[in-house]
């Protein structure tokens, strides 16, 4: 098997972010692609490791794009191929591992919820063992951007880790495939861009957002290297 990491982006602002900051650092090789411009999901066998990203489609969608799509992480569920998705990556992650995807009671945008109360998740008993989240503490201020949310299925799924309006917040399914419904992976660059481009977020005060993200800056961008680094390290990469 090629020590090489698949990473394929539903879209093309929602990159791989602190992940592609670890790959260089410690020299890991990857493969991208982008459906959203054109690309075709390959085969995630022969790589060591696949990472699937956030994207405005749904897991629900009937594209050839998206069947293609759960075939390719359902393969690589079968092969116990090391996966992380974020936001919809945990959507297709779920449902190509048998549960369901439907839309959210409350949609979840930026870094506070409706009422001014911070977005946390807070890890569960089978959470605070998993190796996905080793050396972490127990609860984490994290940034959110989703409408979706998902259904476990009766068996072969943990949850990992829980939300306040949107309960399902982190899953593992099989042996090593990870998802995450809000996002741990943003660099400063990554933020700035997806306020520019982003409908949901623009209608929020930037100078809200900004002073919101400074906030938390330090203990995000700690916490996200951590965990992904812990990715790493359960693929066998570092």
């Amino acid at each position: 098997m090629s020590r090489k990491i698949l990473i394929v982006k539903n879209m093309t602002q929602e990159g791989p972010g602190l992940l592609e900051t670890l790959l260089c650092e410690h020299g890991i090789a990857s493969h991208s692609e982008d459906l959203s411009a054109g690309g075709a999901f390959p085969d995630p066998r022969g790589y060591s490791a696949l990472v699937v990203l956030g994207g405005y489609q749904s897991a629900n969608d009937e594209t050839p794009s998206m069947r293609l799509q759960l075939r390719r992480i359902e393969a690589a569920l079968h092969e116990e191929i090391p996966y992380l998705g974020i936001c919809l990556g945990m959507q297709c992650l779920v449902k190509a591992g048998g549960g369901k995807v439907m839309k959210a009671a409350v949609k979840e945008t930026g870094f506070v919820d409706p009422e001014g109360s911070p977005y946390r998740i807070d890890l569960t008993p089978a959470g605070r063992k998993d190796p996905l989240f080793g050396g972490l503490g127990k609860s984490f201020p994290v940034f959110q951007l989703h409408g979706e949310t998902v259904e476990l299925a009766a068996s072969g799924m943990e949850l990992l880790a829980t939300g306040k309006g949107c309960p399902i917040q982190a899953v593992r399914v099989g042996k090593n495939g990870y998802g995450l419904q809000c996002h741990f992976e943003l660099t400063d660059a990554m933020f700035l861009e997806w306020c520019e481009n982003d409908a949901d977020l623009k209608r929020i005060n930037r100078g809200e957002l900004l002073e919101q993200f400074e906030s938390i800056r330090e203990e995000y961008h700690t916490t996200g290297l951590k965990l992904l680094y812990n990715f790493l390290r359960i693929s066998g990469l570092v």
